[in-house]
C-alpha cells in the first residue's frame, strides 16, 4: 500500500513538473501595439498612468480586458499576441467627451494607432518665465465642448519631467469664479520652495480641470532654469 501511494505521489509530481515546463515554454507576446491619444492630430497631455484604455479579444474561453495605461504625453504601448482586438475608451476616464464607440485593432506584428478624443478644454499660447525663484506662466484656455463647465486651472512645478497633482513641489490655482473671459490671456505664478531654490532647474506644467471630470488635461512639461 505504501509503495502504491509512493508511486502515485511520484506520478502526480511528474505531471506537475512537465505541466509547468510546458506552460513556461509557451512563446512570449511578440506583437507590439503603440499609439497616441489625440485631438486634431495633437497628442493629449495627461496625468502619468492616470488614464486607461481597454483591449478586448473575442474567441477565447475567458473574455477579459487587457488594460493599457496612457503616459503623460498621450502615448501608450503594449506587447500582445497577433490577433483581432477591440479597443475601448472608458466612460468618464479621461478629460474628454465620452465616446464609447469601439475601435477595431487588427494586430499583425506591429501597429501604430491614433485614438481620437474631444477634450472639454485645451491650452494655447503657453509661455513660462522665471525671476527671483518664482515661476510664472501666461496662456489662454479654449473651450471645446459646452456640455461641462470649467472648474479650475492649475500650475504645477516639480523636480522631474513627471509633473502632476501627485508629483510636484509647489502649485497654484485659479478657480473658475475668477476667470471672467476665456478668450483673454491668463496668468499663474508659484514660488519655488526655499528648500529647492538651490536647484539649477525645475519643470513646469499647466492643468485644466473640468467640473464633474476626474482627470485633468495638461500642457507639455517645460524645463525652467533657475540660475
Amino acid at each position: 500500500m505504501n509503495q502504491l501511494l509512493r508511486n502515485l505521489f511520484i506520478a502526480l509530481a511528474l505531471i506537475f513538473v512537465f505541466g509547468a515546463c510546458e506552460k513556461d515554454n509557451k512563446p512570449a507576446p511578440s506583437a507590439k501595439l503603440t499609439g497616441r491619444v489625440v485631438y486634431q492630430d495633437q497628442a493629449i497631455g495627461l496625468r502619468s498612468n492616470g488614464v486607461q484604455l481597454e483591449l478586448w479579444q473575442h474567441g477565447y474561453q475567458l473574455f477579459t480586458k487587457i488594460p493599457i495605461y496612457v503616459n503623460q504625453d498621450g502615448t501608450f504601448s503594449a506587447s500582445l499576441f497577433d490577433g483581432d482586438y477591440q479597443l475601448v475608451r472608458l466612460k468618464g476616464n479621461g478629460p474628454w467627451v465620452d465616446n464609447t464607440d469601439t475601435i477595431h485593432v487588427a494586430l499583425r506584428g506591429r501597429l501604430e494607432l491614433e485614438v481620437p478624443v474631444k477634450p472639454y478644454h485645451r491650452f494655447a499660447n503657453v509661455n513660462f518665465s522665471q525671476a527671483n525663484k518664482k515661476v510664472s506662466s501666461s496662456f489662454t484656455v479654449e473651450k471645446l465642448d459646452n456640455s461641462k463647465s470649467l472648474e479650475r486651472i492649475s500650475l504645477y512645478i516639480g523636480t522631474t519631467v513627471i509633473v502632476d497633482p501627485n508629483n510636484n513641489i509647489a502649485a497654484a490655482s485659479i478657480p473658475a469664479s475668477e476667470v471672467a473671459d476665456l478668450t483673454k490671456p491668463l496668468q499663474l505664478s508659484v514660488n519655488v520652495p526655499t528648500s529647492f531654490q538651490g536647484r539649477d532647474y525645475v519643470f513646469a506644467r499647466l492643468a485644466v480641470k473640468t467640473s464633474g471630470v476626474a482627470e485633468m488635461l495638461f500642457s507639455e512639461p517645460i524645463k525652467i532654469m533657475l540660475n
